[in-house]
């Protein structure tokens, strides 16, 4: 399994798939890497020499690109901030609710969580009724 920027990528996939398993890289980041390391993505990723591994490191570097730490870092802060000035997004962040306009009264389990069930409570001070 090759090492790259500290994350191992699996060594049974293309260069241009495993690429993917770095937080940031996708599809299109992945094939533009190969490109500027002038390497076939369709190699597999555990045939890579020390030198072809060294481009793709280069190539990312100097691409400018924001991945891992950084960017998981970067997205932390902004979510932060809008929660910090308590705009409308913010304020669904905090909630745990959806924050691009989905509807909550159905669906939306994939924010809101497992449904939590209320059960009907019985006053004890009620009056009994006689049949």
């Amino acid at each position: 399994m090759p090492r790259i920027i500290g994350v191992e990528i699996p060594g049974n996939k293309p260069i241009e798939i495993a690429l993917r398993y770095i937080y940031g890289i996708g599809p299109t980041l992945a094939r533009e890497i190969c490109q500027r390391a002038q390497i076939d993505p369709h190699i597999r990723a555990k045939d890579l020499t020390e030198q072809q591994i060294s481009q793709i490191v280069h190539a990312i570097q100097e691409g400018g690109y924001v991945i891992e730490g950084d960017l998981r870092r970067e997205i932390g802060l902004n979510l932060k901030r809008l929660q910090a000035i308590k705009c409308y997004r913010g304020l669904r962040h905090i909630r745990g609710l959806p924050v691009r306009g989905q509807r909550t009264q159905t669906n939306a389990r994939t924010r809101k969580g497992p449904r939590k069930t209320v059960g009907v409570q019985r006053n004890p001070h009620a009056k009994k009724g006689i049949h």
